[in-house]
């Protein structure tokens, strides 16, 4: 199998340049090799490599700045995805494009599954949610996996933030009507590779496979709550923070107004992705802990 991984580099493509190196020959492009800004130049370093899969993991993810900078987000997450499901059709190749809670509003009670209206409430949203429109659109067999809440020890996160202002402060205010899982980096590319050995040995009935699915970490929480147990689990391992858990203080998402709306509801109910690819989602503290647990072993917390 021939992959190509584009993205290399942001929280989800530097772990898919380990998770999918053992199914083939991968070839792994960054923003240099691959400019998502000008979506016509992605079709060159396809037709040079000749992919079986192509892997997106690139796209445009400062979701308050894509409000005043919507022509290079649309770039990034409509028509680029576009280009590349037509290079895929063209080749026979499988297309894997990771998508967002953002497509949905957040006003549906329970967990949103694949087949839920979408109504996105943010340029970024509504750019995500063109972006798997002109995917399917294509006829390309494609996976398009929607997560929530992504966080990685690379590059800046939640969890890190909440630690640095525990040290500073005496407490912190986080938002606790937003609910959602947390989903490592590290859990989405284990299971996009897992997903991508299941099409492989399937041959031809993988066709049947192609479609959108929800890839997210079990269980649900808040901000706040989310908050709540990194500081508790930065403790356990050490950790000396002015402010811990008991100094989380719940606010409403009014009280920290931002230039993008968010959706309150982010849980993504991903049965349809366990049944098919034969996987059980972990629950989301497991890769929080791993994390914690990673940060404290490159030096005091």
């Amino acid at each position: 199998m021939k992959i190509l991984l584009l993205g290399k580099d942001g929280q989800v493509g530097w772990e898919l340049q380990r998770a999918l190196a053992p199914l083939g020959e991968l070839r792994a492009l960054g923003r240099l090799d691959a400019d998502f800004a000008r979506p016509e130049t992605l079709r060159a370093p396809i037709a040079a490599f000749g992919p079986d899969m192509i892997v997106n993991a690139a796209a445009y993810t400062a979701v308050d700045k894509a409000e005043s900078d919507a022509a290079t987000a649309h770039n990034v997450n409509a028509l680029a995805p576009g280009v590349l499901a037509e290079e895929a059709a063209a080749r026979g190749a499988w297309l894997v494009h990771y998508s967002t809670d953002y497509v949905f509003d957040g006003t549906k009670e329970g967990a949103y599954v694949e087949g839920d209206a979408t109504n996105p409430l943010s340029v970024y949203g509504r750019t995500k949610c063109e972006g798997e429109e002109r995917i399917r659109a294509t006829g390309a067999r494609h996976l398009i996996l929607r997560t929530s809440w992504v966080f990685a020890p690379r590059g800046g996160n939640f969890a890190k933030t909440m630690l640095r202002l525990a040290k500073e402060r005496e407490s912190l205010n986080v938002i606790a009507d937003q609910h959602g899982a947390p989903t490592g980096a590290e859990l989405i590319a284990d299971a996009t590779a897992l997903a991508l050995h299941r099409l492989r040995d399937a041959g031809p009935a993988a066709s049947a496979m192609s479609g959108t699915y929800h890839l997210a970490a079990a269980g649900t929480t808040t901000w706040h709550g989310y908050a709540q147990h990194v500081l508790a689990e930065a403790l356990a391992q050490g950790a000396q923070l002015r402010a811990g858990p008991q100094a989380v203080l719940p606010i409403a998402t009014e009280a920290y107004p931002t230039p993008a709306a968010r959706p309150r509801n982010s849980r993504l109910d991903t049965r349809l992705f366990e049944t098919t690819f034969g996987l059980q989602m972990p629950d989301w503290r497991h890769h929080v802990n791993r994390l914690i647990a990673e940060l404290a072993g490159q030096g005091p917390l």
